[in-house]
């Protein structure tokens, strides 16, 4: 028998609550505000409930007072604390003093001296026990302000949990998202500081645990004027209102730092808008938040999965069919992005002082909804901004940061980009964070006059809209529009408001694959040829560079003798056997004191130390004195024979002549297949190809070559294995990877090809031409995000290098010199692929395509007009074309006769027009045959 859904609930709950355990230790560097050593105790308070107090103690004479006072408080999904509360509220320590009675005085008066804040997050972390000291921030007028100045006040405070309060799973598959508002900037000129005390607030709707929604609600902005940039990095602060020390407001370790725009993620990131950022920062109103808050995600949240609660699946749970729906299709932050690529993220403003508690107090009694509607009066300057959140699941990315547009909030609108039919302010969330504080709270927690009783102008827009939906008409629309005006929304527009934001997660929610993981991969694929037998070194070569070393030697002896000398023999001084002799003492002479003597020496060992090893086999030490010397006399005399035999062919002259230089070179053969391939001769150039392979078979370009030849003459697998070959010859020549990839998409084997191209990328990230293959192939895959990713990511890179390029034509310009961009200069490369581009364009020249089974002659408009789409469709909708096939060969080159023009072709630079007058002079000199061509 099944059991039931309430008593499942129940043990689950029970199961899942778990006491936080806090001890307070100690207090240190305490002062009183009538005497040095008061009595004090501490308060402790968590979510705006205070869990306990501990005993009053006297503070000692040195300031330090012993409190050792331990509470507890339970966390549990469905209690007064839960996870998220953890994520974002921090723990309140409050130093009270107990001032000393006075005469006739019935209660004991107290006075707040400072208050210190605890992170519980590293409990969200995994975290059992952690003990910290905590510093003390005094409260304005505290005596804790007139300390000396090397006093810190701090309390000494232990955490402890019995078991982790996140399972292994939750652990894994759970995250961490902070969400920091920063500040909206050039606020309309409406905004002024004096007059009523206005809250300024931002909220949003975020998908948290199962099917709750948590509101994020951040309150309380400060109005500035412009005037002066704000300071980076500046400290983050808590999104909770009850902390009163002012420097307890600010969250440790964790801070503002700004950036460069052009970096960002957000809207205002164009050349364009600098000149908008730097007014609306710098001169104009601002509202400043700088809070950050946190949320932590649930793994059904995260991953669109709800694991069986206590081992139980759904089935047994015993739900009706449309609950247990509900609970399958819970809402999932990565399928909300996905699903919905803008969120809205709405802003007000509403005054600080209302009379909601007295409205609120007739509705209990029976008031018919008062307390909404006179929230929803309250209300103004409601706008809105769509915050783009799809590249949070690019691959590998934690991170968005931008400045995004404020624009007036319509539902109409809302509704049209986001889906969204809720608002957070109008809707009644709000209400419960000015209720419980700034909570997250789920929105059937509310209660049930905030959920349900609307005030009637935002039911007049639902109608409205709703008929606009339904009648469709032009009329329709005008009608609700006029009536439905957000003017004061309007104003946020018309000053070019924008609200800086940033999103953050622990780990991100696509896991990029590391480049060890995609080498391994490659290596799997294309394994690396066997490095080459190393050669042994024989007693002949030992021989051979003790020869070359004794000519060494012997050659700067002879110049040496020259410069001491050559002048006597050149004035025909006759030279006897006296002269010679003094001329032999003076020239040993000069080679011991200019310490070439010694450098002749240390120049021979190397080469004797290998004679004795390779050719007399000796390796260890000698037994006795007798074998050494008797192994040093035959060494000796076997040098000095060797000697001798090198002297007497540097003194003959009977050194041996060079071999021949070789008829042709590698690049002869190179330009003479280029010329036959320009011809239509592909035999001779095939076996022009395949002579620079068989000459030299671990050069990589040899093989790009080929390869390159084959795909024009549609040898697919041999293309293939020339590709292959140059990858495993060098596992990180980005080109070889990259042809690799359009292989594999050419044989319809995708998998392979991503990791090629994701290969490409990491080990050049910089590489524009990388990056725009990367998308081509997820346009294939209709991957709209990737697609998205990768142009973007090209694109960026191609501006920056566009600015490098022209700051500096701009600099030598101003310097008087005239200079050609580099991207103007046509590039004349010796190789069939370029190292840096390879251009994708339309052509009818080359007989090839990625597509075999696409066999109809196309027309030249037609293949111009889907190129033309392919590079200017922003890609995020299916694609139907063809991935752009590669062009092999240089502009000129014809079609064999009988074969229609193909589609769009992969070209490479290599500019073979030019190199023809140069290929015939080589092939005059060298006797080679001329190619059957036109004259």
């Amino acid at each position: 028998m099944a059991a039931s859904p309430s008593s499942i609930h129940v043990e689950t709950t029970q199961n899942l609550s778990k006491p936080v355990n806090i001890t307070v230790l100690e207090g240190h560097d305490l002062k009183g505000l009538k005497v040095d050593t008061p009595l004090t105790f501490v308060r402790v308070e968590f979510n705006s409930v205070t869990l306990g107090d501990t005993p009053k103690v006297d503070v000692s004479s040195d300031g330090s007072v012993k409190y050792n006072f331990s509470l507890s408080f339970d966390v549990q999904p469905e209690g007064p604390h839960c996870l998220d509360d953890l994520a974002h509220k921090p723990l309140l320590f409050t130093v009270i003093e107990v001032l000393p009675k006075e005469k006739k005085q019935k209660e004991e008066k107290t006075v707040t001296l400072g208050q210190a804040v605890l992170d519980l997050l590293p409990l969200l972390q995994g975290s059992r026990d952690f003990k910290t000291t905590l510093p003390l921030y005094p409260i304005p007028g505290s005596p804790l302000e007139s300390l000396r100045p090397d006093a810190k006040c701090s309390l000494n405070v232990i955490v402890t949990v019995q078991d982790s309060l996140l399972s292994l799973y939750q652990l894994t598959e759970g995250n961490l998202l902070r969400v920091t508002v920063e500040g909206a900037y050039a606020v309309p000129e409406a905004f002024v500081p004096t007059g009523p005390l206005q809250n300024y607030m931002v909220g949003f709707l975020v998908p948290a645990v199962g099917e709750k929604e948590c509101p994020f609600v951040l309150k309380n902005g400060t109005l500035k004027i412009g005037g002066e940039r704000e300071l980076v990095p500046r400290p983050k602060k808590w999104p909770v209102s009850n902390i009163l020390a002012p420097g307890a407001q600010n969250i440790s370790d964790s801070f503002v730092a700004g950036g460069d725009f052009e970096e960002e993620d957000g809207e205002l990131t164009g050349p364009e808008d600098r000149e908008i950022r730097i007014l609306g920062e710098t001169f104009k109103k601002r509202i400043m938040w700088d809070l950050e808050r946190r949320c932590y995600l649930d793994p059904g949240a995260v991953n669109w999965r709800v694991p069986p609660l206590g081992g139980t699946s759904l089935a047994e749970l015993n739900l009706p069919i449309p609950k247990r729906l509900s609970v399958l299709l819970h809402l999932s932050f990565r399928k909300r992005i996905a699903d919905c690529r803008y969120w809205p993220v709405e802003i007000a403003r509403m005054p600080s002082v209302t009379s909601t508690k007295g409205k609120a107090g007739k509705a209990d009694k029976g008031g018919s909804g008062s307390a909404g509607g006179g929230e929803e009066e309250s209300l103004s300057f409601h706008g809105v901004t769509y915050v783009n959140m799809v590249p949070l699941l690019y691959p590998g990315v934690k991170r968005i940061r931008g400045a995004f547009r404020v624009v007036p909030y319509y539902e109409s609108d809302v509704f049209e980009r986001t889906r969204c039919t809720a608002s957070l302010f109008r809707d009644g969330h709000h209400l419960a964070a000015n209720r419980f504080g700034a909570v997250g709270l789920p929105a059937k927690s509310l209660p049930r006059n905030m959920k349900e009783e609307k005030p009637a102008r935002e039911n007049t827009v639902r109608k409205l809209s709703m008929t606009v939906r339904l009648q469709g008409s032009e009329t329709a629309v005008e009608a609700a529009a006029s009536m439905c005006q957000n003017v004061e929304g309007q104003h946020y527009a018309d000053a070019g408001t924008f609200l800086v934001l940033e999103f953050a997660l622990d780990r991100a929610l696509v896991p990029k694959r590391l480049q060890e993981e995609l080498t391994i991969r490659v290596q799997e694929m294309i394994p690396p040829h066997p490095q080459l037998p190393r050669k042994t070194t024989g007693a002949q070569k030992a021989v051979e560079d003790y020869h070359s070393q004794v000519i060494s030697i012997a050659e700067t002896i002879l110049e040496e003798y020259h410069e001491l000398f050559g002048r006597q023999l050149a004035e025909g001084l006759v030279v006897d056997h006296q002269n010679m002799e003094e001329q032999k003492c003076h020239l040993n002479y000069e080679l011991n004191s200019s310490g070439k003597y010694f450098a002749f020496k240390e120049q021979l060992k190397h080469a004797v130390v290998k004679i004795v090893r390779e050719k007399y086999l000796k390796t260890t030490a000698f037994e006795n004195l007798d074998q050494l010397q008797a192994f040093l006399s035959e060494l000796y005399v076997y040098l000095v024979d060797q000697m001798h035999v090198a002297l007497n062919q540097v003194l003959t002259q009977q050194t041996p002549s060079p071999p021949p230089p070789t008829s042709t070179t590698s690049e002869h053969l190179r330009l003479f297949a280029r010329e036959a391939q320009t011809n239509g001769d592909y035999v001779l150039a095939s076996t022009y190809y395949q002579e620079r392979l068989a000459r030299d078979r671990q050069d990589i370009q040899s093989w790009i070559d080929y390869g390159a030849f084959c795909l024009l003459t549609e040898e697919n697998l041999k293309a293939q294995e020339c590709f292959r070959e140059a990858v495993a010859l060098n596992h990180n020549h980005v080109t070889s990877l990259l042809l690799c990839g359009i292989m594999a998409v050419v044989m319809e084997n995708y998998e392979e090809a991503e990791v090629f191209f994701e290969d490409a990328t990491c080990l050049e990230p910089n590489s524009v031409l990388a990056w725009t293959i990367l998308g081509l192939f997820y346009d294939i895959q209709e991957n709209g995000i990737r697609v998205e990713m990768a142009f973007r990511k090209a694109t960026k890179l191609l501006k920056a290098r566009q600015a490098k390029e022209k700051s500096l034509l701009e600099g030598v310009e101003a310097g008087g010199h005239k200079v050609v961009s580099a991207s103007t200069i046509p590039q004349i490369q010796s190789t069939a692929f370029s190292k840096e581009e390879l251009v994708f364009e339309d052509t009818a020249d080359i007989p090839f395509r990625l597509r075999s089974e696409s066999t109809e002659p196309t027309h030249r408009a037609e293949e111009e007009g889907a190129v033309a789409k392919v590079s200017t469709r922003p890609s995020v909708a299916p694609s139907k074309l063809r991935m752009p096939t590669p062009k092999v060969c240089s502009q000129g080159i014809g079609t064999r006769t009988g074969q229609p023009a193909r589609r769009s072709q992969l070209r490479v630079l290599p500019g073979a027009g030019s190199d023809l007058p140069a290929q015939e002079g080589l092939r005059q000199r060298h006797g080679m045959p001329r190619t059957g061509g036109p004259d």
